[in-house]
């Protein structure tokens, strides 16, 4: 791609809303990288982008942005998903390195043929599943490499919001790409497989309560190599779950809140770390620096979080494209992923387990 200098990329911003300026713009300045170029075609945004990036192009149509590739070291696709497929195969027609957000496509079909478009043009395909950075990620691949669990039979993750009244977006009206099975999805899906390979079989219960889209979500994974995964996602939970459980023959892996998410179970987090099974001190709020619980019945040891942070993807991303370094998340992965998410569709709509093997 381009000739840029240094280790700074030139990314060009395929939507500029929640996603492309919330998260995709945040991680990108954290990370050292320049937006130079943005697709949007609402004017509040583009003033947004201006001013966050002074300089920046802003241009109205995807043609506009990629018409000029060699400016270009990376497009980020952040538009609703209904149109990632489309926008992808447009930045692989014009040569240029693309990281789509999750999904890769609204299907398996889908996604495949972004895959297979971009190994026939041989052009660089990434997948943002920034999730694989998360502290939680981080530190439970770090207890697992310990072996403190033992052998681990099941894998739990809530993402459960209370949103009695939901927003009004594309996510919760649009029933083909929106809804949690293909927003949350994705997450929960890939942060399973990374963990425990994989899946052999699916079931799904999948409905609509206050949106036109799916936003009351339940997958039972069956991972060939044993591990049974429950994964939820909903948008009216009055009481969130804890937001991960891991079970092993040795002990238990247990984080209880998410992101500010409020939880019946914070008060775990308000222990003390010199005296973790009996509670903060009178007037104290003092909470450990930790990644979640090594727990064995009512005994619990904080386990602390390994360094790193989203903007790794990002930092990866780099040493991708500049250095040949690995690829941060292997498209295949997110085609997997898809099919999962099918069969999990299709198991909810005929009330039945799927099988994948």
């Amino acid at each position: 791609m381009g000739d840029g200098m240094g280790d700074a990329l030139r990314v060009g911003l395929i939507g500029y809303g929640d996603a492309g300026r919330g998260i995709h713009g945040r991680l990108l300045r954290e990370a050292g990288h320049a937006v130079v170029g943005v697709v949007t075609r609402d004017a509040g945004r583009a003033d947004a982008a201006r001013a966050d990036w002074p300089g920046v192009a802003v241009v109205d149509d995807v043609a506009g942005l990629l018409g000029r590739p060699d400016d270009l070291d990376a497009v980020v696709v952040a538009s609703p998903t209904g149109l990632h497929r489309e926008h992808a195969l447009a930045a692989v027609d014009a040569g240029v390195p693309v990281v789509v957000d999750k999904p890769l496509g609204v299907s398996a079909a889908q996604a495949r043929e972004v895959v297979e478009a971009a190994r026939r043009a041989d052009v660089g395909l990434t997948v943002f599943q920034n999730r694989r950075w998360d502290d939680e990620q981080r530190t439970l691949r770090s207890v697992l490499a310990s072996g403190d669990l033992g052998r681990v039979h099941r894998f739990e993750r809530r993402w459960e919001r209370w949103r009695p009244v939901p927003k009004d977006r594309w996510k919760e009206n649009d029933p083909v790409a929106g809804g949690l099975l293909l927003d949350l999805g994705p997450h929960l899906v890939d942060s399973a497989v990374e963990l425990w390979g994989p899946v052999a079989s699916v079931y799904a219960e999948v409905r609509a309560i206050t949106t036109a889209a799916p936003d009351d979500v339940f997958l039972a994974l069956h991972h060939a190599g044993g591990v049974v995964s429950h994964l939820w996602g909903g948008g009216l939970v009055g009481a969130p779950g804890p937001r991960t459980r891991v079970l092993g023959d040795a002990g238990a892996f247990l984080v209880t809140s998410f992101e500010g998410e409020p939880t019946p179970f914070a008060v775990l987090d308000d222990a003390v770390a010199g005296d973790p099974g009996r509670g903060p001190a009178p007037g104290s709020h003092a909470v450990p620096e930790h990644g979640g619980w090594l727990v064995h019945g009512t005994e619990r040891v904080p386990v602390p979080c390994p360094p790193g942070g989203h903007a790794d993807f990002y930092r990866c991303v780099a040493a991708w494209l500049r250095t040949g370094g690995p690829v941060p998340v292997d498209p295949a992965d997110a085609v997997r992923t898809a099919e999962v998410l099918d069969a999990a569709a299709l198991s909810a709509a005929e009330r039945r387990v799927v099988d994948l093997r």
